[in-house]
């Protein structure tokens, strides 16, 4: 018996068919616009915390007599334990829930403050700073895992965004910390009060963050513990996070000096490069949520690094002071946008453990943020300091290149 075929849908009807879809409006829950305001206030509240303790490091560094390079070697502990806390981080945040974790890694990190302020000699400040960089790690795994699970119940991306309250954090610590020493509090009442301020707003979150909607797949071969670090789609996510965090930590550490080196400028004038890169990747990230709704994660990232590129670019052969702080603005606002999608692809990835892929990530990218600002000063002592900066663009050309790699996957496709 042979049934009768149904025609396929012509050109007209499709397009009749689709606008129906897109015009149907989503709703998203009261419980998860809660979890969203939250997760953007431990984001800021992180960016807040860490921006008091990078304040107030010269007053710590006076506190415990140590030299320039004896605190460079110890800040290396900050960083050991950041990745120590960030692979931790992501298998206890997929046995436990990411929520659970924010918690507890985002008070001990506002608590953990107080260890540097406290210290008083190398031993103590090189404990403290493991600590610090541990809790900071772990809570940096912990939230972006929690900001894919409240960005996977909505309509549109919204990671960016996230990223952007970090950066609006770190600027309000900035302040704060200038006012508090330009006043010349002891540094325990500054950095004791910061915490405090943190452990209110953490605990003002507690109840919003959400439980684990999207639990652990079951590993396949290639994503078991033992084989995890060699998926190539882990890896993918992770050179490029390695590249575009290079990137970034040679913008914040040499951008300043770039300027000061080749155009001869002032301490204070050279200064704007790193605000004005600063101030355009914020810009940019409250601006990638919507690029990507609209025309894709692999668009943000390909285009945004042909910006980054261009802006670089002029940085290296630019000889007026306009054009070059041009050039570093239009490399933060074409970085902006690259990290958070490249997040969202490790949170949303067909196999594996979310939190332990997303940890992963960012422990690569973490090497790169580190690694960035040490190859530019291997290289200045072999060519002008300008010339370096070939390093980044040849990078972000590359990021733009393999932008591929952070198409969504057959999970995050189903969310949208």
């Amino acid at each position: 018996m042979y049934r009768r075929r149904q025609p396929n849908p012509t050109r007209q009807e499709q397009r009749v068919a689709s606008s129906i879809v897109v015009d149907l409006p989503v709703r998203v829950s009261p419980h998860v616009k809660r979890a969203r305001v939250a997760i953007f206030t431990i984001f800021a509240v992180n960016g807040f915390l860490f921006a008091v303790w990078v304040v107030h490091i010269p007053m710590v560094e006076r506190r415990t007599d140590t030299s320039h390079a004896t605190l460079g070697s110890l800040l290396l502990l900050l960083a050991i334990g950041a990745i120590v806390g960030m692979q931790a981080a992501g298998r206890l945040s997929d046995r436990f829930g990411s929520n659970r974790l924010v918690m507890v890694s985002a008070s001990m990190l506002a608590v953990a403050l107080m260890g540097p302020a406290l210290s008083t000699g190398v031993v103590t400040l090189g404990a403290s700073l493991f600590l610090l960089g541990m809790c900071n790690g772990a809570l940096d795994v912990a939230m972006n895992a929690q900001a894919v699970e409240v960005e996977r119940m909505y309509p549109r991306p919204i990671m960016s965004a996230f990223h952007a309250l970090f950066s609006v954090g770190g600027v309000l610590g900035s302040l704060i910390g200038a006012v508090t020493l330009g006043a010349e509090l002891p540094i325990e009442i500054s950095v004791g009060g910061a915490g405090v301020l943190g452990l209110i707003a953490i605990a003002s979150c507690r109840s919003f963050l959400l439980r684990a909607t999207h639990p652990s797949m079951s590993p396949d071969r290639s994503d078991s513990p033992a084989l995890g670090w060699f998926s190539p789609r882990v890896l993918g996510l992770g050179a490029l996070a390695f590249a575009l965090f290079l990137s970034e930590g040679v913008a914040n550490d040499w951008s300043s000096l770039q300027v000061k080196e080749h155009l001869g400028t002032s301490d204070g004038i050279a200064a704007l490069a790193f605000g004005f890169f600063a101030s355009a990747m914020t810009i940019g990230r409250f601006c990638a949520d919507r690029i990507s709704a609209q025309f894709g994660s692999v668009a943000v990232v390909r285009y945004g690094n042909l910006v980054a590129a261009a802006g670089m670019l002029l940085v290296l052969v630019s000889e007026s002071l306009p054009l070059t702080l041009a050039g570093w603005a239009a490399f933060g606002l074409g970085l902006s946008g690259s990290i958070p999608q490249i997040f969202t692809s490790a949170g949303n990835l067909g196999s594996g453990a979310p939190a332990t892929n997303m940890s992963r990530v960012v422990g690569m990218g973490y090497v790169g943020f580190l690694a960035g600002p040490a190859v530019i000063g291997w290289l200045s002592h072999v060519v002008p300091l300008t010339a370096a900066m070939a390093v980044p663009l040849a990078l972000t050309l590359l990021a733009a290149a393999t932008a591929g790699t952070v198409r969504p996957t057959h999970v995050e496709a189903e969310r949208t």
